[in-house]
């Protein structure tokens, strides 16, 4: 079973977002990186498949050459191979980093190891929520492609991939090669070990480098909506603001 996991590295915002002077991004200057929730299961379940049937996990990932720090993260939970796409750093849309990764794929079928089994993606990226890769990639390759997939199990050649849709379950039967989507909750992602990191840290990183193309779409430009503002009232100093505090915990329906 040889698997690939194609992640994305997305800054972690944890505070206030600041969109750049020219409003074409968002300014992560100041932001630490890492990949989305849906894709670190996705890497968890391409681990687990693996240890059940055998096979390797390769991660993939399109962007700057930082992003091998996401790669390495990967390899540290149990991927063996990582494979960058490097670009000049500029936000890729979905037509495009969809042909690139399907053609990394058609590389690989072409090689001596052949094509990938499986194809795993998160459901949806966290900074941008396209939804669109996994098909776009699926449609490419000509491959079946199932979304929002919360448990898979694999025999013989064929996977069976399961979801939840308005309170029922719906249930796939796909024959293998396949691209799947997988949504946070399908398992539980684990925590990298110490030997894992230092196998990671020394692990080689394929990179091709690859020339942003057009795809017909243009970010004309980024706003961040305006958010509620609510000022701070000072009911007083020690003793004085204990009367103050009893009308407003009653306005509140606190005390009885």
């Amino acid at each position: 079973m040889e698997i690939a996991v194609c992640v994305k590295r997305i800054p972690m915002v944890g505070g206030k977002i600041v969109v750049t002077a020219d409003g074409q991004g968002v300014d992560t200057r100041m932001s630490g990186f890492t990949v989305s929730p849906h894709e670190e299961c996705a890497i968890e379940e391409a681990v687990q498949l693996t240890q059940r049937l055998g096979g390797s996990v390769s991660v993939l990932t399109l962007g700057p050459p930082e992003a091998a720090d996401q790669l390495r993260d990967a390899l540290a939970l149990g991927a063996s191979r990582a494979v960058l796409l490097e670009t000049d750093g500029a936000e890729w849309g979905p037509i495009a980093t969809a042909e690139a990764i399907a053609e990394q794929a058609l590389r690989r079928a072409a090689g001596p190891e052949g094509p990938y089994d499986l194809l795993l993606f998160g459901n949806e990226a966290a900074d941008t929520g396209g939804y669109q890769v996994a098909v776009r990639v699926a449609h490419a390759l000509g491959l079946p492609c199932v979304t929002g997939i919360k448990n898979i199990e694999i025999t013989d050649d064929r996977a069976s991939a399961s979801r939840e849709y308005r309170g029922t379950e719906e249930l796939f039967d796909l024959p293998l090669p396949a691209v799947i989507s997988v949504k946070e909750g399908i398992n539980l992602p684990r925590y990298p070990s110490l030997p894992g990191r230092l196998r990671a840290k020394r692990a080689p990183i394929e990179r091709y480098p690859v020339q942003r193309r057009d795809d017909g779409l243009r970010t004309t430009g980024l706003r961040v909506p305006a958010g509620e503002h609510r000022r701070a009232d000072v009911l007083g100093n020690g003793p004085d603001a204990v009367p103050a505090l009893v009308r407003l915990l009653d306005e509140l329906g606190v005390l009885s």
